[in-house]
């Protein structure tokens, strides 16, 4: 190298530091060199934002950095002469700030510290001189500023940010609230938030329409507002979900500087120390995110998700003022009769934050690993976790075709079947979805459906997986005044007075006649559900938010298995499932632990029903509740009511019993048969009884 340089002409020298004593070494070795060749030395140093500057406190930070620019500036005088000179960098990434430093001062050498190149953990999450090595265009030369152990000398402040730590944002909230203002103003859509009550549904729908217009002209913020609301009827009138359906976002998508810029802040070195290649091209560009084909140094093709630099700052500014609106006049009569704003609020800045966190992604992929591990046909792909932060998300590339081009085989219909009933787990069992199975989400691979694209998932609770576990039960077994029992409780309406249930109940019937005597394809469960939904809303009575996505969920991802399969029965696949699992819950009830541990429930509950009777009637000692009753006494009436409980739940217990042991080839035959003469001995008994009792 020494030949090299004495062969250059070396007549501009740049030095990074952070003003730590590490770093300052490195300045010192610099200036020595700077004036072997008589050159210029430059001094430069990085600093970090933590506020937009356009915001009072990014005025105060450029204010900060002129002053540290004289006293950089000092120090450039004080250790080279005349020939110092101080440059001050405002800059979220300190490698490239002082890479473009090089290019902008024509430097023929430039000189950095090793601090931060002890071991390969420091290289991988944020090595600043690593990366100005593999980006400047002149000659670098890194100085050894570690003390013999491999540590800095003393402590020091690193220039560059810490990996996930956000600065607190101001939003320029005048500005934007104009802009807004202003498209809703062209957009005519005043009326839809002052005092229009247009029950005509033609004027609803024109109303609808300028309110997608002005969405995708207000940019990404808006157009995911628009797609989150059109998955939420219960929130707005069905001509709304309707046309924000058709809703696109129209978004540029990010050019390849910014994809770089993002991976190598969030991975902390230059992307080809990580990747081979990156293809240029987005396979996808969203409002938040575009994704990537990549291929890894070791050769693994993957998908990479990168966030866009201003996702979150946008949405955040954006949220800032539907919070002020939906507090404002969210509570106006005539806006509510439209929309529900603090619950539009509320599950829109929840989607958000939770989509801006690809971390969130990463888990919700390995959960429904979990949930799918039972299905040799379904899949998902696999994330490279030590490559993953919450703005890049690298997973394994499924290199298949759309499932509608999967090859005609016995794979393509068991995928079919196991997709379709996969579904019913998700929601049923786990209370854990993909909530976006559309047809471009399910990819075919290696003889399997895979499942792409975790942003969006629903979780249901474990209530309402009991109320859907009976809805289906009934619909399986077209009971559509059982249907309506079960809707109302979802619904929490079973007792409202001003609901025509008869009417309610004949509506959902006409939905299930409509489809059970259609052809064998169209008998799809998914739609029947969102029809059921629809009535509901028309009655006032709209079902929970969880379930509606569910439905929409299940309607789609039937819509993919028809493409698989056509001749699938969707009936079939729902009652066997359903079968199978009601005897798997029975059975795991009949395990010792299980009654032994129901037993002791019973039992203690039973003592404290005992004792409250006790005092009740007086048996034993304390205070005395004193009734006069016109009809037999309690003490009677309790008794009788006991012996016929015991008798009812001990009748169902061997019936249970005899339906269980005669589905088991490992128990003789005559112990069915007991059970069932036992059950109808009990059950003649409780007949007889009831009747003396008259």
């Amino acid at each position: 190298m020494e030949n090299h340089l004495e062969r250059t002409a070396i007549r501009r020298v740049m030095v990074g530091t952070d003003r730590s004593e590490p770093a300052d070494q490195a300045v010192h070795w610099a200036a020595g060199f700077a004036d072997r060749y008589d050159a210029e030395l430059f001094v430069v140093q990085v600093v970090v934002p933590q506020y937009p500057s356009a915001t009072e406190f990014g005025a105060a930070e450029q204010t900060r950095a002129a002053t540290a620019n004289n006293e950089l500036a000092g120090f450039a005088r004080q250790v080279a002469g005349e020939r110092g000179h101080a440059l001050v960098v405002i800059d979220v990434d300190p490698a490239l700030a002082i890479v473009r430093a090089v290019e902008q001062e024509a430097i023929d050498v430039l000189v950095v510290g090793n601090f931060g190149m002890a071991g390969r953990k420091e290289f991988l999450l944020g090595n600043v001189p690593n990366r100005i090595s593999h980006n400047a265009r002149c000659t670098v030369i890194i100085v050894n500023t570690l003390s013999s152990t491999g540590e800095p000398a003393s402590d020091s402040v690193q220039a560059h940010r810490p990996k996930g730590d956000i600065p607190p944002f101001e939003p320029r909230l005048v500005a934007r609230a104009t802009q807004i203002a202003t498209v809703m103003a062209k957009h005519g859509l005043t009326e839809l938030f002052g005092q229009s009550n247009e029950p005509d549904t033609t004027i609803r729908r024109q109303q609808a329409k300028r309110l997608r217009t002005a969405l995708e002209e207000l940019g990404p913020t808006f157009s995911k507002l628009g797609q989150v609301l059109s998955t939420r009827p219960d929130l707005l009138p069905v001509e709304y979900i309707e046309e924000l359906a058709l809703l696109q976002s129209h978004v540029p998508p990010m050019t390849e500087r910014d994809v770089v810029r993002v991976s190598e802040q969030e991975l902390g070195v230059p992307w080809e120390d990580v990747f081979k290649s990156i293809d240029p091209n987005p396979l996808a560009a969203g409002t938040i995110a575009q994704v990537h084909r990549a291929t890894l140094e070791n050769g693994d093709r993957v998908v990479v998700k990168v966030q866009r630099p201003t996702a979150r700052a946008e949405i955040e500014q954006d949220l800032a003022l539907l919070e002020v609106f939906a507090e404002k006049v969210g509570k106006r009569p005539a806006l509510n009769r439209v929309i529900d704003m603090e619950a539009v609020f509320k599950h829109l800045s929840t989607s958000l934050h939770r989509e801006l966190d690809f971390r969130q992604e990463a888990d919700n992929i390995g959960r429904m690993q979990g949930v799918l591990a039972g299905y040799d046909r379904l899949a998902v792909p696999s994330v490279y976790r030590d490559l993953s932060t919450s703005r890049l998300l690298v997973m394994e590339e499924i290199q298949g075709i759309p499932i509608k081009q999967a090859p005609v085989g016995p794979e393509r219909i068991q995928a079919a079947r196991q997709l379709l009933e996969s579904y019913y787990k998700q929601i049923i069992v786990d209370g854990f979805f993909h909530a976006d199975p559309h047809p471009g989400n399910l990819m075919w691979w290696k003889n399997r459906v895979y499942f792409l694209d975790f942003g969006m998932v629903g979780v249901v609770g474990a209530d309402f997986r009991e109320h859907l576990l009976l809805l289906l039960m009934a619909l399986w077994q077209e009971d559509a005044a059982f249907v309506t029992d079960v809707t109302l409780m979802m619904t929490g309406a079973i007792d409202r007075g001003d609901l025509d249930v008869p009417r309610f109940q004949s509506e959902i019937g006409e939905v299930m006649a409509k489809y059970r005597t259609a052809k064998l394809a169209e008998m799809q469960i998914g739609p029947i559900l969102q029809e059921m939904s629809a009535v509901s809303l028309r009655h006032g009575v709209p079902l929970p938010a969880s379930l509606t996505l569910a439905i929409k969920a299940l309607a789609q991802v039937q819509l993919a298995t028809a493409e698989l399969d056509p001749a699938l029965d969707p009936y079939d696949v729902a009652g066997k499932f359903l079968t199978r699992w009601v005897v798997k819950r029975m059975g795991a009830t009949l395990n010792p632990k299980t009654l032994v541990y129901q037993a002791q429930k019973f039992k203690v509950r039973a003592l404290r029903v005992i004792e409250a009777v006790e005092h009740l009637i007086g048996a034993s000692p304390g205070q005395k509740l004193v009734v006069n009753f016109r009809a037999n006494s309690l003490e009677d009436t309790v008794r009788h009511t006991g012996r016929r409980l015991a008798l009812g739940l001990t009748a169902a217990a061997s019936v249970l019993a005899s339906g269980l042991t005669v589905m088991s080839t490992g128990v003789a035959e005559w112990v069915p048969i007991t059970f069932g003469v036992v059950a109808g001995l009990l059950t003649v008994g409780l007949v007889i009884d009831l009747l003396r009792g008259r």
